[in-house]
């Protein structure tokens, strides 16, 4: 009866963002452990559902959940918050001997002082379950991956889609490699390439375009001795030796991982001229987005995006929306800006307040705006995602508010979470059907549950930690020739 050990690290992170993300903010999101901590989340579309199903369909496997841990990207992890997690994992893989090791890990996790977190974790954790025991992973498709990352385990398998929908599918594929071992399969070979590049994410949709053509390369490959072939598009705020696109492949023979992995690498190099962007300031996005057919449109930011690792917190588009006094109803989603809501509960419901909203962090990406608002609603900041990314999943925002402005709502929260799922718009009384203008910090994880909701989607290069231009960026670890 096989005894696996269970760990996840799920967090990408930003290296300019201008504030590290601590312990808490894992804290508030994920940190748990045990038969309890994986039971939250029995039927969601995420990894660790999709463990409690294999386990489930499994009843001679057990498994020890060690800390699970994710919190949403942001500035580098604290590096006390990575030696409290790795402390209580790799103690408890001292402790007694697993028959195998499933990890979800994001792959473009960096620190405050390792910008090659996820590897250095792999190296750990290889050092004390030996050679012999076999270890999977699933990754994000956002991951740097450093190459000896295929040697170190045994199997893995990454997210085949952008927006991210198929979290459980990857851990499903990760957990069939673990269990094809485990029952005395020959070993697995593994392989990554990569190309000296670091390539915006824009285009790396997976239903179209550039991307979704060396997926569907990769999904033809899969026959024979490979057993895996995934592909990365890389984090490109992520300063680390590794940024950027790579493929990976596991195979029953080394030179057939070796092959294919060189050939899916050079199909995403081929293709680097497709990958660029430009995109309009926010007033010009504003103006196309206005100009579209009636009924819903979307302004998307997504220098800001808390998905990239933004501090939902910069004010430019805001600024814009206020200062184009829209004559239509509109949603601005969202500001982290904890002080306004606790404003907001003190003042209570229909209370008219004065507030500097944004640049509560830092004034690098603006000034503040300063603006008359009522206090139209108040909520504890807990919905459950409707989906499809994260399905079932439970949200906890902290306390939020709803701040009016003339047709202008903004939403506040205490938390820093993104506004990505139908049910966060729910949980604040929006009604998307009688609104005409949705102001979003995201990107294309918004796709996801709003493609077909909205009759356009335009995005605006504004300032913020997730900013277009790569190159004025302060790298200390990729190459200038690279981006």
């Amino acid at each position: 009866m096989p005894h696996i050990a269970v760990a996840r690290l799920w967090f990408e992170g930003n290296s300019f963002a201008p504030i590290p993300t601590p312990k808490q903010a894992f804290e508030s999101r994920e940190w748990g452990s045990g038969a309890a901590h994986l039971a939250r989340y029995a039927g969601t579309s995420t990894e660790l559902g999709a463990l409690h199903g294999f386990l489930a369909a499994r009843p001679d496997w057990q498994a020890t959940i060690l800390p699970c841990i994710g919190a949403q990207p942001g500035g580098p992890m604290a590096d006390d918050a990575m030696r409290a997690w790795r402390a209580e994992v790799e103690a408890a893989l001292k402790a007694r001997r697993f028959d195998g090791v499933y990890l979800s890990l994001h792959g473009a996790c960096v620190t405050e002082s390792d910008p090659e977190a996820d590897a250095t974790t792999l190296h750990r954790i290889r050092a004390i379950i030996g050679p012999d025991v076999p270890m999977t992973a699933s990754f994000d498709f956002h991951a740097n991956m450093a190459p000896e990352i295929a040697e170190l385990l045994n199997g893995a398998s990454a997210y085949r889609t952008y927006p991210h929908v198929d979290m459980a599918e990857a851990a499903a594929r990760a957990l069939a490699q673990l269990e094809r071992r485990l029952s005395g399969a020959p070993r697995a070979f593994g392989a990554i390439a990569k190309r000296p590049m670091v390539l915006h994410s824009f285009h790396m949709r997976h239903e179209a375009g550039p991307m979704a053509e060396v997926w569907a390369e990769a999904a033809a490959a899969e026959r024979g001795p490979i057993l895996d072939a995934s592909i990365f598009g890389g984090f490109a705020w992520g300063d680390s030796p590794h940024a950027g696109p790579s493929a990976m492949v596991y195979a029953e023979d080394p030179g057939a991982a070796r092959d294919l992995a060189e050939r899916l690498a050079d199909a995403i190099a081929s293709r680097r001229a497709r990958f660029a962007v430009t995109l309009p300031d926010p007033a010009t996005a504003l103006a196309q987005a206005l100009a579209a057919p009636p009924g819903l449109v979307a302004l998307l930011d997504p220098a800001d995006n808390p998905l990239s690792g933004g501090i939902a917190d910069t004010p430019e588009m805001l600024r814009t929306l206020v200062e184009a006094r829209l004559d239509v109803p509109a949603v601005f989603a969202f500001l982290h800006d904890p002080a306004s809501v606790a404003a907001a509960q003190e003042a209570g419901p229909g209370a008219t307040l004065t507030r500097h909203l944004g640049a509560t962090v830092t004034e690098a990406f603006g000034r503040p705006v300063i603006i008359d608002v009522v206090v139209e609603r108040l909520t504890d900041g807990r919905f459950v995602n409707e989906g499809p990314m994260e399905r079932g999943a439970p949200v906890d925002l902290g306390p939020t508010c709803v701040l009016r402005a003339g047709n202008l709502r903004i939403i506040c929260t205490s938390r820093k979470e993104s506004a990505v799922d139908p049910g966060f718009f729910a949980l604040h009384g929006i009604d998307l059907g009688a609104t005409r203008l949705l102001a979003n910090k995201g990107k294309n994880h918004f796709r996801a549950a709003f493609r077909d909701r909205c009759v356009a989607i335009v995005e605006c290069d504004a300032p913020g930690p997730a900013a277009l231009d790569l190159a004025a960026l302060p790298w200390r670890h990729v190459p200038r020739a690279w981006l």
